[in-house]
């Protein structure tokens, strides 16, 4: 059923009723009731000594106001009660009874026309049996008073139960459609956070996939420049830039095939979910895979490459050296490592000064190049701008800090501080609010 009342295009049910079949039932009700108590005025007319048609007609009339009984069902009990001395309406006063201890009327209401109703019952069958029947007066009593109780006490305990069941279902119902919403938002809302995971997760895979080939094809062609510049001149330097330049390619590839592999391997049954841990902790901590990433212990590795593809670097050390977490010394590694890589690209020739130092609670990493000599040859390396944003994506990400810019002497720095036991931060901010760097990071010069 519609909200406009229409059934399958047809017209809905008149008036007050809720259903078709409802109207059809109490009209049919209605008319058995009228045609009862038309029967019954025959005899109530003989005894008032009044026309036979009058008497049909007015029990017509009383057992019609049965169809009412849904709509006004006071009424409908108040009218049995009053037509009771006439000894006609029995349809009508047990269906009224039934349908006023079904509906909402307040409690007291019902107990007041129940017994206003077992009282009228009592008194006319006491009345007419005396008069009828000689017998004693307490059989007459025990008579009137079980003839009363069967006409009034069944359909009212009867229509209690009734009422009380269609509450239930209503209830039932109602928190059935509560819970098919409710069910409808959570999918709608896992939807949603399936798609920002997807999302996540596509970022991820993109800065790792920016990181590494950024950083090894970077470093392939400027040994490759080089070679074109010695090629000729050098024979022996020459084969040694195309050595280098080789090994970086197959370390390129085999980092490639090992990334592609962690995507195809079938993924492992997901652990009970923790409601106080967003996916953004996964996200960018570097999701799957991180204990098989770069650590700090590989910073003098690349240090070395850099220095190799003819890069002035200076790596200082500050602090105990210690172990942390996975996800801060992949995270760490791939800030220097993408730092230099930007100076391969854009500061040919200048002088780098790497620093790390190890505090207590925190690791910090300083990236800074000093101007260009003038001197080295462009390496017209592309760049799409997606490099800070990954590095200060990933530190944020670990609620560390992250500061970058130019320098006074015409260079540029990149700094970045990780706690070593990290916070679970929302995406974008680091507690001083959303995108918003921290403070500068003074770190301890060499």
């Amino acid at each position: 059923m519609t909200k406009t009342g229409e059934v399958e295009g047809r017209a809905g049910p008149p008036l007050w009723w809720v259903r078709r079949r409802d109207a059809v039932g109490d009209v049919v009700l209605g008319g058995v009731s009228a045609l009862e108590c038309a029967w019954e005025g025959v005899p109530f007319a003989a005894e008032a000594g009044l026309p036979t048609a009058v008497g049909v007609l007015f029990g017509f009339v009383v057992g019609a106001t049965l169809v009412l009984r849904r709509r006004w069902p006071i009424a409908v009990v108040l009218v049995g009660i009053a037509v009771s001395p006439a000894a006609m309406g029995f349809l009508l006063a047990v269906v009224g009874m039934y349908t006023l201890a079904s509906s909402e009327v307040p409690r007291r209401i019902t107990a007041t026309l129940a017994s206003m109703s077992l009282a009228a019952t009592f008194v006319v069958m006491y009345l007419r049996t005396r008069g009828d029947v000689e017998a004693d007066t307490t059989l007459v009593v025990v008579l009137s008073g079980f003839v009363a109780v069967a006409l009034t006490v069944p359909p009212v305990l009867f229509g209690l139960y009734i009422g009380a069941r269609r509450r239930l279902m209503e209830s039932l119902q109602e928190r059935a459609d509560s819970l098919e919403r409710e069910l409808s938002l959570l999918a709608d809302r896992a939807e949603e956070r399936a798609e920002w995971a997807r999302t996540e997760e596509r970022t991820r895979i993109a800065r790792e996939m920016h990181d590494v080939v950024a950083h090894r094809v970077s470093l392939m062609v400027v040994h490759a420049a080089a070679l074109e510049a010695v090629a000729v001149k050098d024979p022996a330097r020459a084969a040694k830039n195309a050595a280098l330049v080789g090994d970086m390619g197959r370390q390129a590839l085999t980092e490639l095939r090992e990334m592609l592999g962690v995507l195809r391997a079938p993924s492992k049954p997901a652990p009970a979910p923790v409601p106080a841990v967003p996916v953004a902790a996964v996200a960018f901590a570097g999701g799957g895979g991180v204990e098989d990433g770069p650590t700090l212990g590989e910073l003098e590795a690349l240090v070395g490459q850099s220095r190799a593809a003819g890069m002035t670097v200076e790596m200082l050390v500050h602090g105990e050296w210690a172990a942390y977490a996975a996800e801060v010394e992949q995270t760490a590694f791939r800030v220097v490592q993408e730092a230099l890589t930007n100076c391969h690209k854009h500061a040919p020739g200048a002088r780098v000064v790497v620093r790390l130092a190890h505090r207590a609670g925190e690791v910090a990493m300083q990236v800074e190049n000093g101007p260009c000599d003038g001197q080295a040859p462009e390496p017209g390396l592309p760049s799409g701008g997606n490099g800070l944003v990954g590095m200060r994506e990933r530190v944020l990400g670990l609620g560390g800090v992250f500061v970058s810019g130019p320098t006074d002497a015409g260079g540029f720095r990149v700094s970045a501080v990780l706690p070593t036991a990290w916070p679970v931060r929302s995406r974008g901010g680091d507690g001083d609010g959303p995108g918003r760097p921290g403070p500068a990071v003074p770190l301890p010069r060499g």
